[in-house]
């Protein structure tokens, strides 16, 4: 598509949307000069909440609290 100048864009914005929602990379220009492309947002895929359940297991004292000392370095 040839570039679209920046009053054409304005006007047409929600045409121009569309187009760009369809796959096709849309040039805006500025005096005959490209300075911005309107492109499609990448679809995200919902994730599955759940994926791992069962295969991460924890120790029980994991919570528990860390001994006097777990940080002190040893010199």
């Amino acid at each position: 598509m040839r570039p679209v100048n920046i009053h054409a864009a304005k006007t047409h914005l929600s045409r121009l949307l569309e187009k760009a929602a369809q796959g096709e990379d849309i040039v805006i220009a500025k005096n005959g000069k490209p300075v911005a492309k309107l492109v499609a947002v990448e679809s995200r895929t919902r994730r599955r909440l759940g994926l791992l359940a069962g295969s991460v297991h924890l120790p029980r004292n994991f919570g528990a609290a860390l001994p006097p000392g777990a940080f002190e370095e040893d010199t």
